[in-house]
């Protein structure tokens, strides 16, 4: 196998021009990202992702953002719309966990017949009263060990319908009262209050194949954004116990400073193993792939246990399950 070049891009529009092509062939990105402006009908999503994989010539991954509510690049009436996470779980009251693991497991159904074998979810940042509204409907509720319960049903559900689950925001996100699409937010929580709350549900979830970083700066273990950070990164390896592969966030938010290719190699020399870089040029994705280089020996080994984690989708009857979730969901509607 060879080694997997230590980023992961999109596509300027809905097929590849013949320049992406070429590109993706000698940049060879461990993996993808659609966005909306790559999405049309299912017949021309599934043209792109064959496009992507026969660019570099194998099974590579392709994510997407498909939490529900603000965040999903599918919409109706071609595919299904969803809720804000924190209105269905809301909704769903003791039955939160099940519901979960079944509005996922549809989302991979949809996923998976197009041929996108990703999902950048789950999102187990633990909402506060400061949390910034940007994030506060995407997260799953204010108890961390909650939090953890329904991020875990989350990740099986995408598994089950053979959709490899990337956990976010590490090491927690949820007491940012800033966008970090926009700014820089600077936590100043002790780290003992951290470790007792925002921690706690990656540290549960240690165990899935891929994670992304978060762009913020906890002020208490260092002054750099987690993303470029290596105390961080040494953090989240040994005290949250993460072994998964780890990209970053986007590198073009406004959170981080620098050049895209400074910041390429912050990250990289802080311990992430591929850069995610989206909404930007091609003159800017192949001075990004050129600066990130290959995998390094662990960040390949863990680039080939996520891939191993890809599941054969078990066999399911979906109607069933849309009325089982509809029966379970305390009137929060979805359709598509």
């Amino acid at each position: 196998m060879s080694i997997f070049g230590a980023t992961i891009l999109d596509a300027t529009g809905p097929r590849l021009s013949a320049e992406e092509k070429r590109f993706f062939a000698e940049a060879d990105p461990f993996g993808f990202i659609l966005f909306r402006r790559n999405i049309e009908t299912p017949d021309q999503v599934r043209a792109i992702c064959a496009e992507m994989r026969d660019a570099v010539g194998r099974d590579a991954p392709i994510t997407i953002d498909q939490e529900g509510g603000r965040v999903q690049r599918l919409r109706a009436p071609l595919w299904r719309d969803w809720p804000a996470p924190l209105d269905q779980v809301a909704a769903a009251g003791d039955h939160a966990a099940e519901v979960m693991y079944l509005r996922y497991r549809l989302i991979a159904h949809e996923l998976h017949a197009l041929g996108i074998d990703s999902n950048c979810a789950p999102l187990v940042d633990v909402a506060g009263g400061a949390t910034h509204e940007f994030l506060r409907d995407r997260c799953y509720g204010t108890d961390p060990a909650r939090v953890a319960e329904l991020g875990r049903a989350v990740a099986e559900g995408l598994l089950d319908g053979g959709v490899l689950p990337v956990l976010k925001h590490i090491p927690g996100h949820g007491r940012a009262q800033a966008d970090s699409h926009l700014d820089l937010p600077v936590v100043d929580a002790d780290p003992e209050a951290l470790a007792a709350c925002d921690f706690l549900p990656f540290k549960a979830l240690n165990d899935l194949p891929m994670g992304m970083t978060a762009h913020l700066v906890y002020s208490a273990i260092d002054s750099l954004p987690a993303t470029v950070s290596p105390r961080m990164m040494r953090l989240i390896r040994e005290e949250i116990g993460f072994g998964g592969l780890i990209m970053t966030d986007d590198i073009s938010m406004k959170a981080l400073s620098g050049s895209l290719t400074e910041i390429t190699r912050a990250s990289l020399d802080a311990g992430c193993d591929v850069a995610l870089l989206c909404n930007a040029s091609l003159e800017e994705r192949r001075a990004v792939a050129e600066a990130a280089g290959r995998l390094d020996a662990a960040g390949q080994a863990r680039a080939e246990a996520a891939l191993a984690a890809r599941r054969t989708p078990t066999e399911v009857d979906i109607s069933a399950l849309e009325a089982k979730l509809s029966a379970m969901s305390g009137g929060v509607a979805y359709g598509g």
